[in-house]
């Protein structure tokens, strides 16, 4: 489950049910002074009877009007009831079936309570008061159709709020949320962005304090997988300087005595054979210096100038034109002015690996094209072979590390790994086709334009 998730069960749940209890304790801090008011009102209608109570002929009798009788039953909503009674409970005046009064603990004091009347349930207030020295219990109580219909509205008001409430929450939440998130994702685009070479620290600035730690642990990582990988390339590339110095020397050395010897079959075939594997073992060390130039991480985007790419082909001719003799192929170059922004030693081994690749592997009597051109503002390096092609599932495995594609080929399989990283150093982009009908290796090196 993700963090986003957990924190919004975290988050909403817990608001619900706050917001469940606010609208349970709203509904009745709503509903109980609606009562309150409603009973008051009732109790006005009572205390208005206590002056029309006197005694007279040493009796206590209602004196009302019949008007004013109607006027005190009059309510749009519900049936209004009242009754006079003597302190043991007989009626003086009112409804006779008006229901058994509560008795208010003190004189000239009421109390509101439900009961039931004629088969309805009633709002009663009950008031004691004193008439001519003797204790009066008066009466009066209504239906609660508007009591209810209040209540109803109240129940409504805050169920629709509630419903509101409910859709709301999540949906603030979901966007305190993702605003709250937003370093985390901002972080995440960054590493997202960044080359795959570009191993700088995470900026720290405006990073909130709870992810400045987090921050600062990736920070120490990438640090240290730098130092790694600087230390790597720079073994890699003291084993590779030092050994071609001794090499060079000792090519040198069985070329004389090839020379010297030439005329003993025996000598000549075995210097032979230690001249090709001095040749092999010399082009293994240039490749891992190779290597290490184009290491993801050791390039210095400082380094481009302004090269012209038909330029450093044409440097190379002989050395390609003497490799394909050896195997009889005819190797061909189509050189226009092509310019583009590199490293002149990275892009020298760039062509060599692609070139001595599309060599080793086409056969003997066949043809190798190299081409340069202008496409559209951005230089195009083309090498084109007669090769047995490359099946589409091994198009792009063919430029990792030490893969290689026919075994029964010489090679350590780094030729194209250092080309793809020259050109991901360089920021260009490699195809791969397949040649004319289907047959050979076209392999194209696409560059930005130039600044």
């Amino acid at each position: 489950m993700s963090l986003r998730a957990k924190l919004l069960r975290w988050l909403v749940v817990p608001l619900l049910v706050v917001n469940l209890a606010g609208a349970t304790a709203a509904y009745w801090l709503a509903w109980i002074p609606a009562q309150a008011a409603l009973d008051q009102s009732l109790a006005d209608a009572a205390w208005a009877l206590v002056p029309h109570v006197q005694e007279t002929d040493s009796s206590i009798e209602l004196q009302l009007s019949k008007q004013a009788e109607q006027v005190l039953r009059v309510d749009h909503f519900d049936e209004i009831f009242f009754v006079v009674r003597h302190a043991n409970g007989n009626a003086i005046a009112g409804d006779q079936d008006f229901p058994v009064l509560h008795v208010p603990e003190k004189t000239n004091t009421s109390i509101a309570y439900s009961s039931r009347m004629r088969g309805e349930d009633v709002r009663v207030i009950s008031l004691k008061t004193t008439v001519g020295g003797e204790t009066i219990l008066i009466g009066a109580a209504e239906t609660r159709i508007k009591r209810q219909q209040i209540r109803l509205r109240i129940f409504l008001s805050l169920f629709l709020l509630g419903i509101l409430l409910v859709l709301l929450i999540p949906f603030v939440v979901w966007v305190a949320l993702n605003k709250g998130l937003l370093p985390l994702r901002e972080m995440q685009r960054n590493l997202e962005l960044r080359r795959s070479d570009d191993l700088s620290a995470l900026p720290l600035q405006d990073a909130p304090n709870e992810i400045v730690p987090f921050i600062r642990a990736m920070n120490d990582l990438l640090e240290r997988v730098q130092d790694s990988s600087l230390a790597k390339q720079d073994f890699l590339a003291n084993v590779a300087h030092q050994l071609r110095t001794p090499l060079a020397g000792f090519k040198a050395q069985l070329e004389w005595l090839q020379a010297h010897y030439k005329h003993d079959p025996d000598t000549a075939r075995s210097t032979a054979l230690m001249v090709a594997s001095t040749e092999r073992m010399a082009r293994k060390a240039n490749q891992l210096l190779a290597l290490a130039r184009s290491e993801p991480g050791d390039f210095e985007r400082n380094r481009l100038e302004q090269l012209s790419l038909d330029q450093l082909v044409a440097e190379s001719v002989q050395h390609f034109v003497e490799e394909a003799l050896k195997k009889n192929i005819d190797i061909g170059f189509d050189l226009q002015p092509t310019r583009v922004a590199g490293d002149r030693f990275l892009l020298r081994d760039l062509i060599d690996n692609l070139v001595d690749n599309a060599i080793r592997y086409t056969p003997e009597g066949s043809a190798v094209t190299v081409s340069c051109q202008m496409l559209e503002g951005a230089g195009l390096l083309k090498v084109e072979d007669a090769g047995p092609g490359i099946p589409d599932s091994e198009k792009e495995r063919i430029f990792s590390r030490f893969y290689r594609l026919d075994h029964s080929q010489s090679g350590s399989g780094l030729g194209l790994a250092i080309v793809r990283d020259i050109a991901r150093d360089h920021e260009a982009a490699i195809r791969v086709e397949s040649g004319p009908h289907g047959k050979g290796t076209v392999i194209l090196v696409q560059f930005p334009p130039c600044p």
